[in-house]
């Protein structure tokens, strides 16, 4: 499913969607490297996964960075939370890739993210990545065991990431959009 891309004062503008189980870091992700302050629908948490944060996503995030010229990066944040699951295809409608974003410390919610992944991949057949938020480096264990989680072909990047830190942010979509460019190739060499 091609993306679609919109035309921007002569570059291309590109819909990125960042994802993954509730408290995985995506709105941090997003504020850490967005250019504009970001569109947030965060509201305030009444059940009892208040302990964790006290506000979650209950629409989107929206944040905007330009590489260059002629290219900028749109950058929508799902909700994690099943409940807000109707958002995952409205966000994920013409979405050139996606990052899931999964909380190293917290490899219980590998079943989130693979019910979260499970969902992306019925919609739409895009390049991604798998994020591994609050690691300096992917451990070869942990990796193992979230290729395992998450089903993950060999050629699917799994990267560490800090969502707090703007370097590393430009690390995981460096690798997405190294992702989405190796699969234009690929496409373009069985046309």
């Amino acid at each position: 499913m091609a993306a679609r891309k919109h035309r921007r004062q002569g570059g291309q503008a590109v819909k990125i969607v960042v994802t993954g189980p509730f408290a995985a870091g995506k709105t941090t992700l997003i504020r850490t490297i967005s250019e504009i302050t970001v569109l947030s629908t965060e509201r305030g948490i009444t059940d009892d996964t208040r302990t964790r944060k006290p506000e979650t996503t209950v629409a989107m995030d929206f944040g905007r960075i330009t590489i260059d010229r002629d290219l900028v990066l749109y950058l929508f944040g799902t909700p994690g939370q099943e409940r807000f699951d109707f958002m995952w295809e409205i966000l994920g409608e013409g979405m050139l890739g996606y990052v899931l974003l999964v909380d190293a410390d917290r490899p219980e919610t590998l079943g989130e993210a693979a019910g979260i992944l499970a969902a992306f991949r019925r919609m739409a057949h895009v390049p991604f990545v798998v994020a591994l938020n609050r690691s300096a480096e992917v451990d070869p264990r942990a990796e193992d065991l979230v290729r395992e989680a998450l089903e993950l072909s060999p050629g699917t990047p799994v990267v560490p990431c800090d969502a707090t830190d703007k370097d590393s942010v430009k690390g995981v979509l460096l690798a997405l959009l190294y992702s989405v460019l190796d699969d234009i190739e690929a496409t373009a060499a069985h046309a």
